[in-house]
């Protein structure tokens, strides 16, 4: 008897499961959380392409800065808003061609977005390329970073900026120029109206959904996550 008290002693038990008191939602409640569920969702849907196709020029602003990876019909926008501004310069940025710089003869966006302003009937004098360093990725961040080291080294003297991009992109490069530029210049920002779809009603394409789910996460991992800001 005494050698069974012993075993006992020594293997006590095993419990695998207990029984335990838990918070749950009652009826009332889900239909709460479920209403608060979809008024966020229908939010999103109906601001998120606002908030990131922003709008927000400087009036008197002196320059206008072009991403140099715009389509042609954003490139004709930008002129325009030149033309009818109070800009004296238009600079252009961007990285190296993925393809067709042996064919065209131009190896980045800056130099044919430059050369694509002079087609268009723009003065040579009133635009300069600053071709973005070739990078595996943070390529916003990196033609930001390029302008202000050539700004720092131009006789440029300027107060103000307005960033030309297009649509959803425009709130991550604005963000971007921001830091890196303020206080010492303001920097504005137009968001050029995209032709890829309709961005009124995005989540009707498959174009729409992909750009507005690769832009909010790219903007969430600049604004956040980027070492960089």
């Amino acid at each position: 008897m005494q050698t069974r008290n012993r075993r006992c002693q020594k293997f006590p038990n095993i419990k695998i499961i207990k029984r335990q008191e838990m918070w749950t939602l009652t009826a009332q409640g889900w239909a709460i959380a479920i209403a608060l569920i979809a008024y966020l969702i229908f939010f999103v849907f109906t601001h998120v392409h606002s908030f990131l196709a922003v709008t927000s020029p400087i009036e008197s602003a002196e320059v206008l800065v072009v991403e140099g990876w715009l389509p042609d019909y954003a490139i004709e926008k930008a002129l325009t808003e030149f033309q009818t501004g109070s800009y004296r310069q238009i600079i252009t940025t961007g990285g190296t061609l993925g393809k067709g710089s042996y064919l065209i003869g131009y190896k980045n966006f800056a130099e044919v977005s430059a050369a694509t302003f002079i087609k268009l009937g723009l003065e040579a004098e009133k635009v300069v390329a600053v071709p973005t360093p070739f990078v595996v990725k943070d390529r916003s961040y990196a033609s930001a970073a390029e302008f202000h080291r050539w700004l720092s080294n131009s006789n440029l003297q300027i107060e103000s900026i307005n960033l030309f991009s297009l649509d959803v992109h425009a709130r991550r490069s604005w963000f971007l120029f921001r830091k890196i530029l303020t206080p010492h210049i303001k920097v504005g920002v137009i968001a050029a109206k995209t032709q890829d779809y309709n961005s009124a009603n995005w989540w009707r394409s498959s174009e729409g959904v992909r750009t507005i789910l690769d832009e909010g996460i790219a903007y969430l991992y600049a604004r956040f996550l980027s070492w960089k800001t």
